[in-house]
């Protein structure tokens, strides 16, 4: 199922795999410490960022408390360890 906010998600992914992709040809070029730990910081936020989008956008539209609010809940639970 795609949500409106997929492409939103999609765009910060990307924006972390470039940042990764940084990251490695800065190890390979020796780059400082410091520049890859920043680096590896903008990796690790763009991805926090993004499953913290398609979490909140599943529980907005995909949880209704409807007649399948067990099922609800249960998949609430299961979302609530990424968190």
């Amino acid at each position: 199922m795609t949500h409106a906010s997929h492409p939103d998600i999609i765009k910060r992914l990307k924006r972390a795999e470039g940042h990764l992709r940084s990251v490695i040809a800065m190890i390979e070029a020796g780059r400082p410490c410091v520049d890859l730990a920043q680096q590896l910081h903008a990796v690790e936020a763009a991805v926090t960022n993004a499953k913290r989008e398609l979490i909140h956008d599943h529980i907005e539209h995909c949880l209704d408390g409807g007649e399948s609010a067990r099922g609800d809940v249960r998949d609430l639970k299961q979302l609530a360890r990424y968190l």
